[in-house]
């Protein structure tokens, strides 16, 4: 494969030159690392402080320094456990013993534009390690969030390699739509992608919560922020990790069809419920029962033949660390692939899905001096796509499901056998149809992302002060080339229906020939190009400083950004620009004051100041408890402290294309016009305007409030954290719902929307030992409960048919009430006037304004919006002697499905589409009258039965998944300790292993909608470690 643009060799030569690094001394120095039990520690960093030299320790614990001299200091950290510093006192055998700090609050915590220790934040913020990312076998970062964060819902609707990108949100929906409460996204302070980083280049995701946290971000601060870090290296030795996998994907659940007996069954079944003759022949409904004549009278299921059992996917990842007390480096390069489950019948192109992924970093720290630095961050990836050539990709998958089982029989002996009417009279849809033959198309990436960031300590002004500049460039290259294709089918015949077939022997009449049509044809070729850029500066002063017991920290900073052709060459460039202000203050770390600003702008509104741009401020305050002399003398409760935060934030989302909402759309010409001239009957053109303007519009504004407590007890091995939050978001961007026809155009997009939104979240971790076993056990729960309180919505004379008061997204539908008998009532009242004349195993609903008609005012809303409302992860490990085991679940529940088009309405609205497995077994029959679910077979009915919304078609979507489990074993193996293998690991890992659910038909994080996807995938995975 070519890419357009690759890496220079004197790039590479910048990515791996910093491993080249030694240094010297007088003699070795070992030791031995446990823990407070007396248990060896396996993987703990030992360091020389001032010097490059460094390693990590074995399974046994113990680790070997060579040439070092009496009086240096060894740096010993490890996760989870207190750092320390031990002095080489000769050449003695160190025993070193860490303490575990389950609460880690010496631990840094990335914020906007910043770090803080965690112990002094104030704000909502979570956030997941590397570690834990590698835990999962998917490739995709965001994927791998789902329940490991409170306040955090990842929901994945597609496996489709390479564009398995989930819905992101944080703290759930808080304006009127999905679209518009997405979150802000920013790969080491800049804002980019996230989803196809190599999870091994991440040193931690923080989620940013609450106003406290995003108030920096000002305008684009109210859903929340993701603030993804890429690793740095470390003073010491070189450090180098390999590790590669390899597994397969299998689809999490396909939807199951009927067979041809069973569609045939339910479609004669129709047409004699509604008084119709059959049009089957006895010799085809043998056939189909039998399976005796498969080219004439096939039984094709399509799913089985169009897709593969498994598709294999390999991880590839090498990264060196290390460097001298003046430069430090992180390199990593890495690969991945991922094959799709489509086969591949067409012997000439590659017509499956696949997905390549190259990615690279090298990260820089330099010291020019003890007051002057440099960060140089270099990566990116390159990517490479493949899939079929298709009239319309968001379709694909519709058109398959909704492929018959008799109509042709596939592909057999390498030709593609069609169906013949004469026989099977049914003109319904081919499986190989919408792709088969006509191509592929196939998708280069390169994206490249640089980083450059100066900072000087200016102590010589005062001390604690310092300057920072930092300017970032990202751009992104496609190249998609199209080959296009036409291939020939054949369709089976027997010979005594073929007229121009004379003289035919009595013994061959029936025969079976195959007659050609179309032809193969040359592949045409198209190709098309698009590309985006954009830069970002940004330049700070930073203060931090102690004055005895009081620390003071303050930020003022301005930013600015620029975006180039991110939809077509023609856009006018994206700009924002912004200040941000943060002051901190804390008394002995136990009192904490932050208080945090931003003055920041977005040019989709008018060029006023008063609505082009808007000030920000938040204010936050923390009390640690547990360091009051009261708190003392009590072993119950380690450590306590109390949280609170408000703020003001914005959102200048629209739910709509046009970026500029304070102009008026171009305006748009039609095919239609006005009569001129002589010749009246020819028509001009004319032009109309596409939306009006707002000349008066600005951003969404969000009041955030948040209260936590977090608390430790028995020694920290027990820590609890709740939050609860109140939002309250108002001049929500969204057009009136108010249109009268007569203004010939689209409404503009105005601040008149309110949403409530608040919620509870809980974390509860567990760790402990017992004896040489190390185990822990962590709970999340996240609860949110968004109402809207106006849209403007035009109110019906019902109440329960109104929105304003109810969830976002909430879904409107009949009561279904039962299968209809003779002599039913509704809770002893006469059934209502249903559309067509109700037959017994029909559909019948709720009157619910008692008119006696069934129609539009009998709609009510029902069951829960998409987006689950309650979620939760709970995460199981445990580490024995080199063996490690962990295993998360993922739960959700107050969520709905409304099942449409293919999940709905057997055969579809032409009825001669798929017959779902579950319709067919579940449809009233006189036989299953007492048992059945779903309404009788009959395309009279299918206004009554099917086209109404309604619970009947309401599905719980709650679901309890083994999301990740992962098995690992270090292993101790003297001959690789000689080759300079310093560890060396082999796991197993899975992900989407097991699911617990109410809709069975359909995995329940996807979409049973008119749009089916990818199936979402379930990966098995096994792999090496090593590290030297």
């Amino acid at each position: 494969m070519r890419f357009h643009k690759k890496l220079s060799f004197s790039t590479l030569l910048f990515l791996l030159l910093p491993a080249l690094l030694v240094a010297q001394g007088k003699f070795d120095v070992k030791g031995k690392v446990l823990d407070v039990s007396g248990q060896p520690l396996i993987g703990v960093n030992v360091t020389v402080k001032g010097a490059t030299a460094g390693t990590i320790t074995d399974i046994d614990g113990n680790f070997s320094i060579k040439d070092r001299t009496d009086g240096e200091v060894l740096n010993v950290s490890y996760i989870g456990y207190v750092a320390q510093q031990v002095k080489i006192k000769g050449q003695q055998l160190l025993k070193i013993t860490l303490e575990e700090n389950a609460q880690n609050l010496s631990e840094i915590q990335v914020i906007g534009y910043g770090q803080k220790k965690k112990v002094t934040m104030t704000g909502a913020v979570v956030s997941i390690n590397t570690a834990e990312l590698l835990k999962s076998p998917s490739p995709n970062v965001g994927n791998i969030l789902a329940g490991n964060l409170s306040g955090v819902s990842s929901v994945q609707y597609s496996g489709q390699p390479g564009a398995d990108n989930p819905e992101i949100f944080v703290r759930g929906i808080g304006s009127l739509t999905s679209a518009n409460s997405s979150p802000l996204i920013l790969v080491d302070g800049v804002e980019r992608s996230f989803f196809n980083l190599d999870p091994n280049e991440i040193e931690s995701v923080s989620v940013l919560k609450d106003a406290s946290a995003t108030a920096v971000f000002g305008v684009r601060g109210a859903n929340g922020v993701i603030l993804v870090t890429t690793r740095r290296g470390d003073e010491g030795t070189a450090k180098v990790s390999f590790t590669s996998s390899y597994g397969y994907q299998t689809p999490t659940r396909m939807v199951e069809f009927a067979n041809a007996d069973e569609w045939v069954t339910f479609y004669e079944e129709g047409l004699k419920n509604d008084g119709k003759s059959p049009v089957f022949s006895a010799e085809a409904r043998e056939a189909f029962r039998t399976g005796s004549n498969p080219l004439i009278y096939p039984n094709v299921d399509w799913m089985d033949l169009l897709f593969k059992k498994t598709a294999p996917q390999s991880q590839t990842n090498i990264n060196i660390s290390g460097g001298t007390k003046r430069v430090r480096y992180f390199t990593s390069l890495g690969s991945l692939y991922q094959d799709g489950l489509f086969e591949n019948y067409d012997s000439r192109y590659n017509g499956n899905f696949y997905f390549k992924r190259y990615n690279y970093r090298t990260n820089l720290d330099i010291d020019f001096t003890s007051t002057t630095t440099m960060k140089i961050n270099l990566g990116g990836r390159l990517e490479n796509r493949n899939q079929p050539q298709v009239d319309d990709q968001s379709q694909l998958f519709r058109y398959l499901y909704w492929a018959t089982p008799i109509v042709g029989a596939g592909i057999v002996d390498g030709k593609w056998i069609t169906n013949n009417s004469l026989y099977v009279p049914i003109n319904g849809n081919d499986g190989l149809s919408s792709y088969y033959g006509k191509g592929f198309s196939n998708t280069t990436r390169n994206d490249l992302n640089i980083d450059v960031e100066l900072k000087q300590k200016l102590d010589f002004i005062t001390k604690g002060l310092s300057l920072k500049v930092k300017g970032a460039y990202n751009s992104i290259y496609n190249h998609t080339k199209n080959r296009s294709s036409s291939i020939e089918n054949y369709k089976p015949w027997y010979k005594k229906d073929i007229t121009w077939i004379t003289n035919t022997p009595a013994s061959e009449m029936n025969d079976i020939v195959f007659v050609k049509s179309g032809d193969e044809g040359v592949l045409s070729y198209g190709e098309s190009f698009s590309k985006a850029r954009n830069w970002y500066a940004e330049a700070s002063m930073d203060y931090a400083r102690s004055f005895g017991d009081h620390n003071v920290t303050a930020l003022v900073l301005y930013n600015q950004s620029r975006a180039y052709y991110s939809s077509s060459y023609t856009e006018i460039p994206t700009g924002y620009v912004g200040l941000v202000g943060r002051v901190t203050y804390d008394y002995k770390t136990r009192y904490m004051l932050d208080m945090n600003m931003g003055y920041n702008g977005s040019e989709n509104f008018p060029n006023d100041p008063k609505l082009r741009f808007g000030l920000f401020p938040s204010v936050s305050g923390g009390w640690i408890i547990s360091e009051e002399t009261f708190m003392k003398n009590q072993q119950l409760i380690s450590f306590l402290k109390l949280r609170a935060s408000y703020g003001v934030v914005g959102n200048d989302k629209a739910n709509d294309s046009y970026r500029f909402l304070y102009l008026p759309n171009s305006y748009v010409t039609g095919s239609t016009g006005y009569n001129f001239g002589v010749n009246v009957t020819t028509k001009l053109p004319g032009i109309a305007e596409g939306k009006i303007g707002n000349p008066v519009i600005t951003w969404e504004t969000s009041y955030k409030q948040n209260y936590g407590v977090d608390v430790s007890f028995i020694k920290n091995k027990l820590a609890l954290s709740v939050d609860v939050f109140f939002e309250h978001r108002e001049g929500i961007l969204a057009s009136k719902k108010r249109d009268p026809g007569f203004l010939a155009m689209n409404l503009p997009v105005l601040n008149l929307g309110v949403v409530d939104n608040k919620g509870t979240e809980l974390t509860l971790k567990w760790r402990d030992k017992i004896g040489k076993l190390d185990y822990y056990v962590n709970m999340n729960m996240s609860y949110t409960k968004n109402t809207i309180l106006f849209q403007d919505e035009v109110l019906s004379p019902f109440e329960y048919q109104w929105a304003t008061g109810k969830p976002v997204g909430q879904k409107f539908g009949k009561k279904f009430i039962g299968l209809y008998y003779e002599g039913m009532t509704d809770n002893g009242k006469t059934i209502a006037q249903h559309p067509g004349n109700l037959m017994p195993g029909d559909a019948v609903y709720r009157d619910m304004n008692d008119d006696g008609v069934i129609d539009a005012n009998d709609d009510t809303a029902m069951g829960y919006p998409n987006y689950p409302a309650l979620n939760g992860g709970l995460t199981i490990g445990l580490n024995y002697k080199g063996f490690s085991f962990s295993m998360l679940w993922v739960g959700a529940t107050m969520t709905s499905r409304l099942l449409e088009e293919t999940f709905r309405v057997p055969l579809g609205s032409t009825q001669n589409r798929s017959l779902m497995k579950s319709q067919f077994d579940n449809r009233w029959t006189p036989e299953t009258a007492a048992t059945a679910t779903l309404p009788r077979a009959s395309f009279a009915s299918i206004a009554n039965n099917y086209d109404f919304n309604s619970d009947l078609w309401l599905k719980d979507a709650s679901y309890l998944r083994l999301k990740t489990i992962e098995i690992s074993k270090t292993l101790n193996i003297p001959y690789l300790k000689k080759m300079g293998v310093s560890q060396f690991k082999i796991f197993g890992n899975a992900y989407n292993v097991l699911t617990f659910d109410y809709l069975k038909i359909a995995d329940p994080e996807t979409q049973t909608s008119s749009r089916p996807t990818y199936p979402t995938m379930r990966i098995m995975n096994i792999g090496i470690n090593a590290s030297f």
